[in-house]
Parts: structure tokens; sequence; C-alpha cells
């Protein structure tokens, strides 16, 4: 009995209850830089113990196996046919188009061109080879020289005809061990500015490494788990799955809060062993304020106020965020106190 205090939101089902697959992007959720992040492993393996868990990367420079063996040096019992990437997603893509056997150009590293290889494609790195389409993809090798081969592939033709176009991903930038650094949305976007056309897009936040994904493990009941929510939160909405944001990578509570709707996650968590705790219900009481636990906050007019700050800063993230979303206000004409996106897990 419930003596003092008022009485918090009723706890709902752990984020994983029920998921037939567990969908987990790499870099701020798994590990960060060479390391992993504390809990991360412990976490996922247990996740495994009741769903199928695969990672899904936008990162083509690299190869599944390459990936999986990374995993497996953290203690993850995965295998290359855990690992879903961007390069898998444009071959496919390619493969709608573009009989195998053919020639396409590669923009990009070993990740494209492991996959190509596997479905039959025939690499080339020059326009003059002429190729029938061209590939894109990250790699820190990239430089001007590639980029040029590209754009002349890429250039309109005598009959008005133009090559496939596909890029693996938008990311703009990528997390290094110096910060972050330019990614393969920048290098596409050089290409595009070249060639006045933009490409189609394989990779988060785009639909087709989702659908990879569920077809590979034949269940949409799934759970995507990011720290970005240009990537991982808005593919996974894009593709009708739910999504979890943990804050152990790029995207913090200042992002969160301020987040449009095709970027909303359904859950919010410190760190990822919270997916298997008991999740508060979210509460929008009959004035409009949203409580979870015993935060509550309200929005009068383009003022978000804070009601309560409740029994955790969490909780108050995640009630602010309520608020804020619930209003469909843009967030740039809103004042937001500074506790509500006051960064505690940095």
């Amino acid at each position: 009995m419930r003596l003092f205090g008022p009485k918090p939101t009723p706890l709902g089902d752990a984020p994983v209850a029920g998921r037939e697959l567990i969908l987990s992007d790499l870099d701020g959720v798994v590990y960060r830089g060479p390391n992993p992040i504390a809990g991360a492993v412990e976490s996922l393996t247990r996740a495994a113990s009741s769903a199928r868990v695969a990672y899904l990367t936008n990162n083509a420079s690299r190869t599944d196996q390459t990936v999986a063996v990374q995993l497996q040096g953290f203690g993850l019992p995965v295998t290359a046919a855990d690992i879903v990437t961007s390069p898998q997603a444009a071959v496919a893509m390619l493969a709608e188009t573009v009989a195998p056997g053919a020639r396409v150009l590669v923009i990009g590293g070993d990740g494209l061109v492991d996959e190509l290889g596997k479905a039959g494609y025939e690499v080339t790195r020059s326009a003059d080879d002429a190729p029938v389409a061209v590939l894109q993809g990250f790699s820190p090798d990239i430089g001007w020289t590639d980029l040029a081969e590209a754009t002349y592939a890429l250039a309109e033709r005598e009959d008005g005809s133009q090559l496939p176009w596909i890029a693996t991903n938008t990311d703009w930038t990528i997390p290094t061990d110096r910060g972050l650094a330019p990614g393969n949305g920048t290098l596409v976007s050089a290409v595009h500015t070249a060639v006045q056309r933009l490409p189609v897009f394989a990779g988060k936040p785009e639909t087709p490494i989702y659908e990879a994904a569920f077809a590979r493990f034949g269940t949409r009941n799934a759970l995507m788990l990011g720290d970005r929510l240009d990537t991982d939160t808005k593919g996974a909405r894009a593709a009708g799955i739910a999504s979890l944001h943990v804050l152990t990578g790029v995207d913090r509570p200042k992002q969160l809060v301020a987040a449009s709707k095709d970027m909303q996650p359904d859950f919010i968590v410190e760190t990822l062993d919270k997916m298997h705790e008991p999740y508060p219900q979210t509460v929008i009481l009959k004035d409009g304020t949203a409580q979870v636990g015993t935060a509550k906050v309200r929005m009068d007019g383009h003022v978000a106020h804070v009601v309560a700050e409740g029994d955790s800063a969490i909780n108050l993230l995640r009630a602010g965020c309520a608020a804020i979303w619930c209003s469909g206000l843009a967030i740039y004409g809103l004042k937001v106190p500074e506790i509500l996106y006051k960064d505690h897990w940095s």
C-alpha cells in the first residue's frame, strides 16, 4: 500500500518481450571504438536465448564475415549469417534490374566487392569498361579519382539514358576514435552535385536493409536497437517495426526531445540491459500532462513545463519527449527547460 507520494504509471512489458527478432545497430550500441560497451554483450546474449538476434550495419567497407569475427572477439555467439549489411541490400536491389554476370562499377571497399562476387557480378573500377550500373558505398580509401569515375559513368548519354545508381546509405558522418568524420552520404553528395541526380539507397533509414533481414529470418515481429534517430529509428518506423533508442551512442537527450514524428522511438533506455526490464507506460492526464513513472511534463502553449521531476532522470526525459511529441509543435518554436534535455548519461 502506497502511503506517500504520487502514484507512478503502470509498468508494461519489457521491450524485448514477445519479439521473434532483435535487430541491433553496431557502433554506439554494441561497441564504441575498439571496445564493447559495458553490459552490451551480456544483454544481447540474453536476448538471443528467446529471440533471433541479428546485426544491421550501413558500413559498406567491411564484409559480413569481418563483422562477425569482430563480434565474436567480444564474446558474442554470431556467424556471418547473423550480419545484415547495406551492400547485401544494395546487391539485392541491383538484381531487380541487372542480371548476374553484368559488369558493375564499384565505388567502395571490400563489403561491396564481396557481395557482388557472391551474386555473380563482374567488378570494375573504371567507367571506361562499359559498366551497366554503379554501386557506391563507404571506404576510407575513396578519393577524387574514384568519385570522378562514378561521375563519368553516370553522365547522361546522348540518347538520354542513364545507368542505374545504387548507394548503400546516406549517413553524413561516421564515428571514429578521433570524432565524427565524413560518411558515405557526404561522398554521395559530391557525385550528386556533379551529375545532378540522386541514387536509390539500400541501407538505414531506407527499408531494403530491413526487408533483407525480414526475408532472411522469416519474421517481421522485430525490435530495432539503435543510437541514431536519423538512421536506426527512422528506418524502423519506415519498416513498420518497434524501435528502442539507447543512450550509449550518438544521439543524446537534446536530439530526442527535438525528434520529428518519423524519428520518435517507442522506447528510450539508458543502457542495453534495460531492454529486459518492464518499461513504464506513458499516461496522458486529463489536462494534457504526460506522466511516466512519477515524472510529469505539460505543454502550456509553446512552453514545456516540468510539473514533477519524478523518480528518475530517465523517466523525466521520457515524459518530456511524450509531452513535446504529442503537442505536434516544431521544436524551434518551443521553450524547453534545460532539465528536460540534461545529459546524465554521456
